[in-house]
């Protein structure tokens, strides 16, 4: 079986030790099968009360603890952890699943294949994310952009999984066309392009209403969940009704 980047995934026998160093992956083992986690990183905040062994960071996780839980496979995102300790843990003779969803229908699919890989029968939270999300998008679309740090400004660009759940929400990303996924420009620059909405998601950079709203004046300001917003597995099933209200 192969997993988001067209590698196969061997194992000799189903998962039974499973580190996971992406949150809402851990949500989703954990939601699922959890029996089956034995380790997830820091930021791995869902379910509430998720009583595991921690190894690190995202970015930064210790090859060493996730060693120490000596997984039978370990669950990675392309875009969340680094190419070296995905390869570090894999030459130690760790089994690594690597998903990549920029999308909504990639991300479900993503999802039953890595559930799949983990012999986890499909869960009824998958089914009703994806009925919740099976709706048309709103006619009239909303030209916004997308700020997800600042100092400097990142924004949202092309080909990003968040940028397809604004999308199927009536959300036109201003920065659609940029060259770079994640581009930066001035703030100067963001004005120019007249958005009609400012969308401020509260991770990885924490956007309040003291934080963010100030740059942005006579412009309307969503702050979102970016749990929602940015996380695939089970917050997929309220994650359109509360994005929408938000949204408003």
């Amino acid at each position: 079986m192969h997993d988001d980047l067209g590698v196969e995934v061997r194992l000799a026998a189903p998962p039974r030790r499973v580190v996971s160093l992406v949150p809402s992956l851990t949500e989703a083992v954990a939601v699922s099968a959890p029996e089956l986690l034995v380790a997830a990183t820091d930021y791995c905040t869902h379910p509430a009360g998720l009583d595991v062994p921690r190894v690190g960071g995202t970015k930064y996780p210790s090859v060493d603890r996730v060693l120490a839980a000596v997984p039978d496979l370990v669950l990675a995102n392309a875009e969340e952890n680094r190419r070296e300790d995905v390869e570090a843990l894999r030459a130690a003779g760790v089994a690594v699943w690597v998903t990549y969803p920029r999308t909504l229908d990639a991300a479900f699919a993503s999802l039953q294949r890595m559930l799949a890989r983990l012999a986890v029968a499909p869960p009824a939270w998958l089914a009703d994310a994806t009925t919740a999300w099976a709706g048309p998008p709103p006619q009239a679309p909303r030209r916004a952009v997308v700020p997800v740090w600042r100092r400097p400004w990142v924004l949202l660009g092309p080909g990003t999984f968040a940028g397809d759940v604004l999308r199927r929400l009536g959300v036109e990303n201003v920065y659609d066309d940029a060259a770079e996924r994640y581009p930066r420009p001035g703030l100067d620059e963001i004005l120019a392009r007249r958005p009609e909405l400012v969308v401020l998601p509260d991770e990885p950079y924490a956007f309040t209403v003291d934080d963010g709203p100030e740059a942005f004046p006579g412009l309307p300001c969503a702050l979102v969940s970016g749990r929602h917003l940015t996380w695939y597995g089970p917050s997929l099933v309220e994650a359109r009704t509360l994005l929408e209200r938000q949204l408003r």
